[in-house]
């Protein structure tokens, strides 16, 4: 039998589908009966990648609107605390367990991260709906990538180094203090940017943008995404949809 080569490409590859072979039998046992993302308001499984502030925030608010999550971690057990207290429509566990039960996929990680993301779990992330919420500093990340994002744009940037999913950028544009002081405020709700090249993966993503008690204003593509990028002029926007839409000249 030929030895393993952990830096070969198609090893690697192979190696992630075995692992989500077995993250889909635990997935299927914890959270059964589900298929793909539906756009008619039925509840989602969503795993998200990056559980810190704005996973677990955002995260904790679909659970307290009725979706099922399941945070990931190298170390799932480090989540206990904020599972527990968001009872049992939320579960910890690995970033294979988070990609083979959601419908949807948040990811929200250093962005220095989101290439590792892409090699590692790349074939198990194909045609999988996406939520971007990664923003690259070059104090965090160098000045390599965040030279690159903006060169291109952050939305192109990301499905670069996450081909082939159905990528949307959302919940990236401000503080997860905000998310958290801000959502589902009374009328008018505050708005979210969001964007990509998918209109069904948008779709579900403005649902979502709903789900967790904010107004979504949709951009355009991932080239538009650069729009609510760090220093953007829709980033850190604290504003209402009708008063987003004006700041960025979309059609009211």
């Amino acid at each position: 039998m030929p030895e393993h080569n952990p830096h070969d490409p198609i090893d690697r590859q192979r190696r992630a589908l075995i692992g989500v072979g077995g993250a889909l039998i635990l997935a299927a046992a914890l959270w059964p009966g589900r298929a793909g993302a539906q756009t008619n308001g039925a509840k989602l499984n969503i795993g998200v990648i990056g559980s810190g502030h704005i996973g677990g925030t955002i995260g904790g608010l679909w659970v307290k609107d009725g979706h099922k999550v399941l945070f990931s971690s190298r170390h799932p057990e480090e989540l206990k605390d904020l599972v527990t207290g968001l009872g049992e429509l939320a579960q910890a566990g690995t970033v294979e367990q988070a990609i083979a039960i959601g419908d949807v996929v948040f990811i929200a990680v250093p962005y220095k991260a989101l290439p590792q993301v892409g090699q590692d779990y790349g074939a198990a992330l194909k045609g999988k709906i996406v939520l971007d919420a990664c923003n690259s500093t070059t104090a965090r990340d160098g000045a390599e990538l965040t030279d690159e994002v903006q060169m291109n744009g952050i939305g192109v940037t990301s499905q670069k180094y996450l081909p082939g999913t159905r990528l949307v950028r959302a919940f990236n544009s401000m503080s997860y203090t905000n998310f958290a002081r801000e959502a589902n405020r009374p009328d008018p709700k505050m708005a979210i940017p969001i964007a990509g090249d998918d209109p069904k993966a948008v779709q579900v993503a403005a649902g979502l943008v709903r789900d967790a008690g904010f107004d979504p204003v949709a951009v355009g593509t991932l080239k538009d995404a650069s729009r609510f990028q760090m220093g953007g002029p829709g980033y850190n926007q604290q504003v209402t949809a009708a008063e987003l839409r004006q700041k960025l000249s979309l059609a009211q």
